[in-house]
């Protein structure tokens, strides 16, 4: 099984569906899921440096490439820079640490992971107490990142948690365009203002916490829950022989988004990049989208006060 692919706007290609990284970081745990996904028909993969598992998740792909079971060129590989890396000194250089954690000559695409830049007097600090205002913006963040294109570091760069506001700057002063947002998407939070937006700019959507993140350690007792047991997912599935999280994948493509959902099971793997065989209707499409509710669980309350919060916008 796998996925097919979806052009991008200089021209490179991306898997239409990926492998989520994020809490992938138990010993040996996250290495032996990368396999297992590689085995399955996964080529495409999301990393971040603030994960923490950089170096286990590239030794997995060394090992595949080693026994022959992929080509580099055949992986799709993301990973993305920290907020205490947004000096524009700081921005190559956490390129080439990532690049050696995975010890790769390059990744596929490397992304602003959020618009808010950590002030601070080393940039060390991974979560500092304090957000202070800096004589840099994630403008000036941006041109190192096209360094890091010019360099042969990266092929593709791209943006992840920007609104519409901070797209259309960063666009004005862009000589190369981002590639994706990547954003929170799942039926309680289908942000389709957002994905209409970068659709109109030619800027693909990439939909992170595809099932709303049900084993985050920060959830709240009142927050929105996307239930893979209710009865319309399920209803849906029976018609296409699909489980509930593959008819929430499928509408995820469906309304343009590249989904990376996370398990951690070799079954939910291949089930979860097993939505290629089927598409949903119109008006099953317009039933899932009532399930919207502005449920965000990725709020990222610790930058509220910072000057480039993404979310005290609509979208």
């Amino acid at each position: 099984m796998a996925a097919p692919y979806v052009k991008l706007n200089n021209g490179l290609r991306i898997p239409a569906l990926g492998l989520g990284t994020y809490q992938a970081n138990l010993a040996g745990e996250c290495a032996k899921v990368v396999k297992n996904a590689i085995d399955v028909g996964y080529r495409h993969f999301d990393c971040a440096f603030i994960y923490g598992n950089e170096k286990e998740i590239g030794e997995a792909f060394q090992e595949k490439l080693k026994d022959g079971t992929v080509k580099r060129e055949e992986l799709y590989i993301t990973t993305k820079l920290w907020n205490n890396c947004h000096r524009p000194d700081r921005v190559v250089d956490a390129c080439k640490k990532s690049l050696n954690n995975f010890g790769l000559s390059y990744v596929d695409l490397y992304l602003i992971h959020w618009p808010c830049g950590y002030d601070s007097q080393e940039g060390d600090d991974i979560f500092p107490s304090k957000f202070t205002l800096s004589s840099y913006s994630f403008v000036d963040t941006w041109k190192e990142m096209e360094k890091c294109v010019k360099l042969g570091l990266t092929k593709s760069i791209g943006i992840s948690n920007f609104n519409h506001e901070q797209i259309e700057r960063l666009l004005k002063h862009a000589e190369i365009k981002p590639v994706v947002n990547q954003i929170e998407v799942h039926p309680n939070l289908n942000q389709k203002k957002l994905i209409a937006f970068c659709k109109e700019r030619n800027i693909e959507i990439v939909a992170y916490s595809p099932f709303g993140a049900p084993s985050r350690p920060w959830a709240k007792p009142n927050d929105p829950v996307v239930r893979l047991d209710d009865p319309t997912f399920v209803n849906i599935g029976k018609k296409y022989g699909k489980t509930s999280a593959q008819v929430i994948l499928r509408y995820l493509v469906d309304i343009g988004t590249i989904p990376i959902p996370k398990s951690t099971n070799k079954e939910r793997l291949k089930l979860n990049i097993d939505i290629f065989d089927f598409k949903l209707t119109p008006d099953e499409i317009a039933i899932i989208d009532k399930y919207d509710c502005n449920g965000r669980i990725c709020s990222a309350e610790e930058m509220k006060n910072h000057p480039e919060y993404p979310f005290n916008l609509e979208y």
